[in-house]
């Protein structure tokens, strides 16, 4: 919703792509939507990427020159418990937009991976140049597996395609099954929150307007072969083929229990702590290097930790509250 807004703001005409499941409540997609619909540039098909009929159905009738995928099924827990839907609309559906993409010629796509591809890496601030074939969720390796066949169609079509590894995003009308939206609603109903690994992880919080400017940025950014890339040493960010990678990050990665803590100052009110073990698929610290795609872009986020929160916090008390009941 925020990308759309932004490219609205821009002057771009926008075509909105989704199937409106109900991973979780349907009643904020909706009004989401809502407010993209007061835009008469913006333009909304309710389709399922997994199916390839419908989406070449659906929008025949539009011409487009760039495609931001931004949809997914999310979630490392989740596709432990359900590696079915992980698949389907992680892969299945990446295909369909890469097909969709080289049919139609378009100039750009740009689309979602994850920071949780790193996995097992421990060396951080995590790089883009790193190697990442050792993912601890079946959800990092459908992101990779992203990476990968995005790379094949950029190397056989000549299609320009850029990935970008975001780094917990977070802000107004994220989604209900993040850890602010979590720990907001438990601890305004004096409700314990769980801490995994006793709190001793770190994450790279990175709001949702710094994350709406690398990636607009990113689609204006077209990639280009490039002149880097050697087939001897080959590194996973670059290629001879109109291929790159990104990580999108705040560059300061945050304590668990500090997150908590500046939380609570912008909720006003104390979190009560339940302690957990780690987690099977997390990973106990994330930190991104941003170094290619500032020189690339420009991109410098721009939203310390605190500010984040208390805009947050904000919306969570007058508006998202509405949506936890």
């Amino acid at each position: 919703m925020h990308v759309a807004k932004k490219l609205l703001q821009m002057g771009h005409s926008v075509i909105g792509v989704d199937n409106l499941n109900n991973y979780y409540n349907t009643d904020i997609k909706k009004d989401r939507l809502n407010q993209l619909k007061q835009n008469h540039h913006f333009v909304f098909s309710e389709t399922n990427l997994i199916d390839s009929k419908s989406i070449q159905e659906n929008l025949k009738a539009f011409e487009i020159e760039y495609v931001i995928h931004l949809a997914a099924q999310p979630g490392v827990r989740y596709s432990i418990d359900h590696p079915e839907a992980c698949i389907e609309n992680n892969i299945v559906a990446f295909v369909n937009v890469l097909e969709f993409c080289r049919q139609r010629q378009t100039k750009h796509l740009v689309y979602a991976s994850s920071s949780s591809v790193y996995g097992m890496n421990t060396q951080t601030p995590y790089a883009t140049q790193q190697n990442v074939d050792h993912p601890v969720s079946l959800y990092a390796a459908s992101k990779k597996s992203n990476e990968l066949m995005a790379h094949c169609y950029s190397h056989l079509f000549n299609l320009p395609t850029t990935g970008l590894r975001f780094f917990t995003v977070y802000g107004p009308w994220g989604r209900p099954d993040m850890s602010p939206w979590l720990f907001s609603k438990a601890i305004l109903n004096g409700q314990a929150i769980r801490l995994f690994n006793h709190g001793d992880m770190s994450r790279d919080f990175t709001y949702i307007d710094d994350i709406v400017e690398g990636t607009v940025s990113a689609m204006g950014c077209v990639a280009q072969p490039s002149a880097a890339f050697e087939a001897s040493l080959p590194v996973s960010d670059i290629s001879s083929a109109p291929y790159r990678i990104y990580n999108i990050g705040n560059q300061n990665p945050v304590r668990l229990l500090d997150f908590v803590h500046t939380l609570e100052n912008a909720l006003g009110h104390k979190a009560i702590l339940n302690m957990q073990p780690m987690q099977p698929g997390d990973v106990l610290n994330t930190s991104a290097n941003i170094d290619s795609l500032y020189n690339a872009t420009g991109y410098q986020p721009k939203t310390d930790l605190a500010d984040g929160l208390s805009q947050w916090a904000q919306w969570f008390i007058h508006t998202g509250q509405h949506y936890a009941t």
